[in-house]
C-alpha cells in the first residue's frame, strides 16, 4: 500500500480564494538603500499584501513569517 505524503503545511482556503505561494517578492535587493527608504518599502510591502488579501487572495506565507522575512531582507 502506497501512502500519499502529507503537505508540510495545510492551508485553509476560503471559498473561491486563490492561494499565492511564496515567498514573493524578495526585498533583499533593496538592503543597500538608506534606512528611511527601506522603511518606506516595508510599509509598501505590508500595504500591497493587505490589498491582495482584500481582493480575496490568500498567501501561503503567514503574516508573521512575511514580516520576519521582509524585515530580515531589508535589514530593519
Amino acid at each position: 500500500m502506497t501512502s500519499i505524503p502529507k503537505p508540510a503545511q495545510v492551508l485553509q482556503q476560503r471559498t473561491g480564494a486563490t492561494i499565492i505561494s511564496g515567498p514573493w517578492p524578495s526585498y533583499a535587493g533593496f538592503r543597500d538603500l538608506p534606512e528611511r527608504d527601506r522603511c518606506v518599502l516595508y510599509g509598501s510591502a505590508k500595504a500591497y499584501r493587505e490589498a491582495l488579501e482584500l481582493q480575496g487572495l490568500v498567501m501561503s506565507e503567514s503574516y508573521d513569517e512575511f514580516i520576519k522575512r521582509v524585515t530580515a531582507e531589508l535589514e530593519i
